[in-house]
């Protein structure tokens, strides 16, 4: 089953995609970054070039060729699934593929609009028996994990 993780109070979103898409890429893992609309993804794809500012995350969008070799995968519509390691939602809809994944991460800003949409979103998985662990990042010396 999915494990679900809901970072929250998040003062930007994409900042906090790139910082624990860097995390899972140290680990080996795998990344697909889901982004709201195709802005968004762009936004997203540009700031993996910049965040973190000593390194670089190999990324490209999803129909790139070389999405099947690439370790972070940025799309609005990610295609084709080339793998099934971690789902980080950026979008306030529930993925409809989630639980492909092993692991689904929900990034929720302090944005009221976000924040309900978030709540939606946990009562989906909540309700279907998923565990969802909840990580509060309102306090400034936590790291993302």
């Amino acid at each position: 089953m999915t494990q679900i993780d809901f970072y929250t109070h998040v003062q930007d979103k994409q900042l906090f995609a790139c910082k624990l898409s860097a995390k899972a890429l140290a680990q080996g893992l795998r990344i697909l970054v889901l982004a709201q609309d195709e802005d968004a993804a762009a936004s997203m794809d540009q700031m993996l070039w910049r965040v973190p500012p000593t390194g670089f995350l190999p990324h490209c969008r999803a129909r790139d060729p070389l999405a099947e070799v690439t370790p972070v995968i940025v799309d609005c519509d990610p295609g084709e699934l080339t793998h099934d390691q971690l789902l980080l939602n950026l979008g306030s809809e529930r993925p409809a593929f989630f639980s492909r994944f092993q692991r689904l991460i929900e990034i929720v800003t302090t944005d009221e609009a976000d924040c309900r949409a978030a709540r939606e979103r946990f009562r989906f998985y909540r309700d279907r028996g998923y565990d969802i662990r909840s990580h509060d990042m309102s306090q400034s010396g936590k790291a993302a994990s």
